[in-house]
């Protein structure tokens, strides 16, 4: 069996992730000051945690990080992105003179959002203009899903937002319609037949007003957050994110990210 490598900081979704690594069988192991054990390289060790958490550990044991490029979502099909997404650097997205989505492609060093222009995002002497980002039109969102994709199958869903608000009731669950489930899932089917994944991934679909269905943006399985999707599921998803790197399959090459 594994062993579930964790970050220091205790949080639901770590939570939630242990508790079912546990009830499988897996050994668990939360890291302390980021630096692991030596009796964990050369073991079968998987991540979960956030960007800069996983990147460290995953040199000190010589693991690869599979994740979507960050173009990803910008290089689809209009047909499945429906609306304009330009994958760029924070020194162009400066120089935009109309309100726009801008996120950052990499990581969360700065929050993502509708910016009235460049100028309201994070100066050089903040962030520097090399930073890449992502720029899409402004659009509402009806509905989101989370779907954790292992081999291109979706095997765990959450509808996590409404109208931009957090989906979640207050007995906890994550409700959808049967008819909006059944239909979010048969649009992640069509785009995982249409466009390349990594092995194990996160799909975010959702309902454009006025344009339907599209994809929201594909994300790391090691570091997305679990909302509604069930933590057993996850986990093969999670392990299949990353792997030794003298063990990356050639066909999973292309999405080794970090280095």
């Amino acid at each position: 069996m594994p062993t579930l490598l964790l970050p220091p900081r205790y949080t639901p979704d770590t939570n939630a992730i242990w508790q079912a690594a546990v009830a499988a069988g897996w050994e668990t192991e939360r890291v302390h000051g980021w630096r692991v054990h030596d009796d964990l390289r050369g073991t079968d060790v998987v991540l979960y945690g956030e960007p800069l958490f996983a990147a460290v550990v995953a040199d000190q044991l010589g693991l690869a990080l599979l994740e979507p490029t960050f173009d990803w979502v910008a290089a689809l099909p209009d047909p499945l992105r429906k609306r304009r997404v330009e994958f760029t650097t924070l020194a162009e997205a400066r120089r935009l003179t109309e309100p726009s989505f801008v996120k950052p492609a990499d990581d969360k060093c700065f929050r993502a959002g509708v910016f009235a222009s460049g100028d309201e995002l994070p100066v050089e002497a903040v962030l520097p203009g090399s930073t890449p980002v992502l720029v899409a039109e402004p659009v509402e969102w009806e509905i989101e899903f989370r779907c954790f994709v292992l081999e291109g199958r979706v095997v765990a869903h959450s509808a996590y937002l409404r109208r931009g608000n957090l989906n979640r009731a207050e007995d906890g669950s994550w409700p959808a319609t049967n008819e909006e489930v059944e239909v979010a899932l048969a649009f992640a089917a069509e785009v995982l037949s249409d466009v390349a994944v990594p092995p194990g991934v996160v799909l975010d679909v959702g309902v454009i007003e006025g344009r339907g269905w599209a994809v929201v943006e594909a994300n790391a399985a090691w570091g997305s957050g679990i909302y509604g999707c069930d933590p057993s599921a996850m986990l093969p998803v999670i392990a299949r994110s990353c792997c030794p790197r003298a063990k990356v399959r050639e066909e999973d090459r292309r999405w080794v990210i970090r280095s």
